[in-house]
């Protein structure tokens, strides 16, 4: 059985249990402790980060964006149409376009700076960059979430789903940045109901469901963040 080594609210290692979740596929999963420096995981990916997805074929995958379409080309041929890649070249680049938006820009200016601060440094001992969270950060990730909300909305009010008439991985890239920032209570929904009603669509699917069970020791989620009707 494929290997996934990841942690519980990392958007990147979030949005991968999604594909994997989309695709009906198991793995064993293997959290790491946040923060700490692990010879064998550096071993497995010289940056020393997660996700890792290690196959049957010993092949040893990463970053998300490679993992995804790696699952995409070995796991998501068996769906044909259905397969979370579109069919055309243009569709296939606003995918990619927008799973690097999310994955990488929204991941550094929103999702990072609000769990490391609000969770990842109150959780964790001092030698592993504990601490007290910085106002000056939080302050800019919650700033920065209203105009990725907004360009969610943007989107799927011209769309059906971000990248077109069908969901993609850019929306579960999207989804899984949004579902760690839910779960510490930070998204706004009443500012922007075409996010909200865009993100309710993808929490109720099967593959959603463990996401919505997550629960980090140390910070449990905000009241709503399992409800469906939120």
């Amino acid at each position: 059985m494929p290997v996934f080594h990841h942690y519980a609210l990392s958007g990147p290692c979030r949005y991968i249990r999604l594909v994997l979740g989309e695709y009906g596929e198991e793995a064993e999963f293997r959290e790491i402790e946040p923060l700490a420096r692990s010879e064998d995981l550096l071993a497995l990916n010289p940056a020393g980060t997660v996700p890792i997805f290690v196959d049957d074929n010993r092949a040893v995958i990463s970053p998300a964006p490679v993992i995804a379409e790696y699952l995409a080309e070995t796991r998501g041929v068996r769906f044909g149409e259905d397969s979370l890649i579109p069919a055309t070249a243009s569709e296939r680049a606003e995918t990619r376009r927008l799973v690097a938006w999310f994955g990488s820009k929204m991941h550094e200016e929103v999702t990072k700076l609000l769990v490391d601060e609000l969770v990842l440094k109150r959780i964790a001992p001092k030698s592993r960059g504990g601490g007290s969270p910085d106002s000056t950060i939080i302050r800019a990730g919650r700033s920065n979430i209203h105009y990725h909300l907004r360009y969610i909305g943007y989107l799927v009010e011209r769309r059906d789903w971000l990248t077109g008439n069908r969901m993609s991985l850019a929306d579960l890239a999207a989804a899984a940045e949004i579902s760690c920032l839910d779960y510490i209570g930070e998204v706004l929904w009443n500012d922007n109901e075409p996010a909200k009603s865009w993100y309710a669509r993808i929490k109720s699917r099967l593959s959603f469901r463990p996401i919505l069970a997550d629960r980090v020791k140390g910070a449990p989620p905000t009241p709503h963040y399992g409800d469906l009707d939120f």
